[in-house]
């Protein structure tokens, strides 16, 4: 949930300054013509309403039978239930060119730690709240080739540790934070791990207002639920929203991962991402990264926040190693190839391969998008969790055997597994 601008200005002007963002706005009215023009125009106009109505119609048609044709043919990726046509997606989610962030790297093995402190006896007011968090969220201004994009942070040290989420500087060349003093740091990159949408930034700053984090597990649906941020970018930062804690432990698809998120009816909107999600006390309980939208209607109240007890799991790793060790991945995106399906597309039933990300070795061995697995290690699959279940005993390094149903023929291939930060980077 970043805001993204594009602009040919020079890097330096700041996204967030000089960008144009991804909304225009239209006047409800046109400029005032001249007598001559609009008698000319009169002429005409019986035969520009009848061109206007075909093509309002046109448009309508192919868009219903666009809808149509998504639903019967949609698949979900790895993880999702496929119940209902919701979508849940970081706004906007990275394009496939922005998979390489190039960041100036700050050292790790610090050792810094994130802290979770313990429950406060009393609750707090808004305005207390506010107040004593507002100084510990800032604006991150991410600059990338050709435009850049704004998002959120939260201040976790006062000499300049700041958490933010990964896919809001994933791309960038170079970024900034913006203080609520107004002043702007450039930021080095501790470490960031795409899986889990985290990152770490350090700014060179000292007697910064750390923000208090707080133990997620003890939050209950009903609990109240504050989220600070900065909404569409830098014009409304500091924008506080209130709502309740409507679901804990919510397994959410995104991509093919299933991250397990905190779920919120506080307002969250593109630019929020890497904010803070507080308690009543005052506390952060989650890191906001994300909502749900449908395809069929409008959806509100369904944001998403990573809790703190991942937080801390994964910016701990962060900060000592530069990213997050322990996840072999194979490098491929797939969907379940039903016999319906199939049968329409003249294919076997099998693991549909969407996407095979590139530096993997299942790219090196040759395994292609539009692939069918049809066989890991000589079982029988036919989901994506049959591959993750057969995958679960391995680890990096390790090869995996699959047969792959291609253009009429059947292929073997041997792919190794690689950790998920090196495909990250």
């Amino acid at each position: 949930m970043r805001t993204d601008y594009y602009t040919n200005t020079p890097a330096g002007g700041g996204p967030g300054r000089t960008g144009t963002p991804r909304y225009t706005v239209i006047p409800f009215e046109q400029p005032p013509q001249s007598e001559e023009k609009k008698r000319r125009g009169s002429r005409k106009a019986p035969w520009i309403f009848a061109a206007f109505l075909v093509l309002i119609v046109a448009l309508t048609t192919l868009t219903l039978a666009l809808s149509w044709m998504f639903y019967q043919d949609e698949e979900p990726t790895a993880g999702e239930s496929g119940g209902g046509n919701y979508t849940t997606i970081p706004i906007p989610t990275a394009s496939p060119e922005t998979g390489v962030t190039d960041l100036e790297r700050a050292p790790t093995g610090t050792g810094v730690t994130l802290s979770i402190a313990a429950l406060p006896e009393n609750g707090l007011t808004y305005q207390e709240i506010y107040d004593r968090n507002i100084a510990a969220v800032v604006s991150i201004r991410a600059y990338q080739t050709g435009g850049g994009a704004t998002g959120t942070g939260v201040i976790m040290t006062a000499d300049g540790y700041i958490i933010t989420n990964y896919h809001v500087i994933q791309g960038s060349y170079e970024v900034e934070v913006l203080l609520s003093d107004d002043s702007v740091h450039k930021a080095l990159l501790v470490g960031g791990d795409q899986t889990n949408d985290l990152a770490v930034l350090k700014i060179d700053a000292a007697d910064l207002t750390p923000a208090e984090f707080g133990d997620s597990d003890l939050l209950q649906v009903g609990d109240l639920a504050l989220a600070i941020g900065n909404p569409l970018g830098e014009e409304l930062r500091g924008t506080m929203t209130d709502g309740i804690i409507s679901a804990i432990s919510r397994d959410v698809n995104v991509d093919g991962n299933t991250m397990t998120l905190i779920q919120t009816t506080a307002a969250l909107n593109s630019g929020n991402s890497g904010g803070a999600l507080l308690n009543d006390r005052g506390q952060v309980v989650g890191i906001t990264n994300m909502k749900m939208t449908s395809y069929s209607g409008s959806v509100e109240g369904l944001g998403f926040a990573i809790p703190t007890n991942t937080v801390k799991t994964i910016v701990d790793d962060l900060i000592a190693y530069g990213h997050v060790p322990g996840y072999p991945t194979l490098g491929i995106l797939g969907s379940t190839m039903d016999e319906e399906r199939a049968a329409a597309s003249g294919l076997v039933v099998g693991v549909y391969v969407q996407s095979v990300t590139a530096g993997s070795d299942a790219e090196k061995q040759g395994m292609r998008a539009g692939d069918v697995i049809t066989e890991c290690n000589g079982q029988s699959v036919t989901s994506v969790d049959d591959i993750n279940a057969i995958k679960a005993g391995f680890q990096a390094g390790d090869a995996l055997h699959f047969r792959v149903y291609r253009n009429g023929e059947y292929l073997d291939l041997e792919v190794k597994l690689v950790e998920r930060y090196q495909l990250d980077q």
